[in-house]
């Protein structure tokens, strides 16, 4: 990328959670914008309700666009606020099942980055112009996400502080909770293979809140229903960014097989780690990962439909506003848990299969989702579609 340093006459400010949290929008952002400053473009950071810092860089700055990172509902905060200031917005949105409001302020911006082709879908069954609308992943950090030694101290002090035995296979899947990241349909699956596989353990690592505390709750009560709640850890602990490598490093097989996802960030850094995927046939997942490759994806088993949902404040409505569905929508995917549990039963029992789709997850990860090949994609979009510089 050297090559292109100090090349980019052009100033972006990014709106994100700044300084970044562990979260997935978080880590979205923060990527882009290290992969800018070492592209040599002068890029700035602000955390996006920061209202009087916001100002401040639009006024000094006068950036040429304005990326903010999130989804539709935050549309006052990333694209309203920099258009009072006569800037160009550009977000970088996720979908989450339904865009509900905004059609009208979206469809006038002339870019509309979205994290995967499905995401894209998404905006465009719900009114959105595509012709506005570019597909840009989301970055992976594939200097800090590398292939660690089993024998590695610090792979060896994970796997030991989760209770993992030196001869146990680790499984593991990470979310702000696991139910929506398909831990249920993970469970389900290894209780049925359970008898026919060595030694594993099941981690789910989440992020503690009270709604997480809730569904962990749900989740083991399933764990002792199948009998394997022995086996199911759940990691409720707060972690930094720093130790999600190692923890992805520790773990055998890396099992997501979501509800809903608009790109599967964790999925790519597992790949990026050499550790074979399970996944679902759908949403973004069929941008990141190669069925049968580097990863395997169950097939879809249930759509959740709904024909109606209620919104409020946050998504620019008046509390308990009711939207009724036309055309009903789907909101969430259930994978299939007996491909789920032919496609454990295959890793768990095949360990030179684990290496070779590791291997080739790896090298998708690093050629396509490298956050400093993202960042170039970035440049390269603004330029054609904006002509900034």
């Amino acid at each position: 990328m050297a090559g292109y340093r100090n090349l980019f006459i052009m100033k972006v400010l990014l709106l994100y959670d700044y300084p970044p949290s562990p979260s997935g929008l978080a880590t979205q952002g923060d990527l882009l914008y290290r992969g800018l400053l070492e592209l040599g473009v002068e890029a700035y950071a602000v955390n996006s309700s920061s209202v009087q810092e916001k100002e401040w860089y639009y006024r000094w700055l006068v950036p040429d666009v304005v990326v903010g990172i999130g989804y539709w509902g935050h549309t006052p905060e990333l694209i309203l606020h920099p258009q009072k200031y006569d800037l160009q917005p550009v977000p970088w949105l996720v979908a989450d099942g339904y865009i509900a409001n905004y059609q009208e302020v979206l469809n006038d911006l002339p870019l509309i980055l979205v994290t995967s082709n499905w995401v894209k879908e998404m905006y465009v069954r719900d009114g959105i112009n595509a012709a506005n609308i570019e597909v840009l992943p989301v970055g992976c950090d594939t200097d800090a996400f590398i292939p660690f030694n089993r024998e590695d101290v610090k792979i060896k002090a994970v796997r030991e502080s989760l209770g993992i035995l030196p001869g146990e296979l680790m499984i593991l899947t990470i979310g702000g909770d696991a139910a929506s990241k398909g831990a249920q349909e993970v469970m389900q699956a290894l209780a049925m293979i359970n008898d026919k596989v060595p030694d594993w353990k099941y981690v789910c690592k989440v992020w503690p809140q009270q709604r997480t505390d809730l569904q962990n709750h749900a989740d083991l009560e399933l764990a002792v229903q199948l009998g394997i709640e022995k086996k199911v850890i759940y990691a409720t602990s707060i972690t930094s960014r720093n130790f999600m490598p190692y923890l992805i490093g520790a773990c055998d097989i890396y099992a997501s097989p979501s509800r809903l996802e608009g790109f599967g960030m964790s999925q790519v850094e597992a790949s990026a780690c050499e550790k074979p995927v399970v996944g679902i046939k759908a949403m973004g997942m069929l941008d990141t990962m190669i069925d049968g490759e580097t990863a395997y994806l169950a097939k879809v088993a249930q759509k959740i439909v709904v024909d109606y949902v209620v919104l409020g404040k946050e998504s620019g409505f008046e509390e308990n506003h009711k939207i009724d569905f036309e055309i009903p929508r789907t909101i969430d995917y259930r994978a299939n848990t007996d491909d789920i549990a032919n496609y454990l039963l295959d890793l768990i029992n095949h360990p030179l299969l684990r290496i070779q789709m590791g291997k080739a997850g790896r090298k998708r990860a690093t050629e396509n989702f490298d956050y400093r090949i993202v960042a170039k994609q970035f440049v390269e979009i603004i330029n054609r579609r904006l002509g900034i510089f």
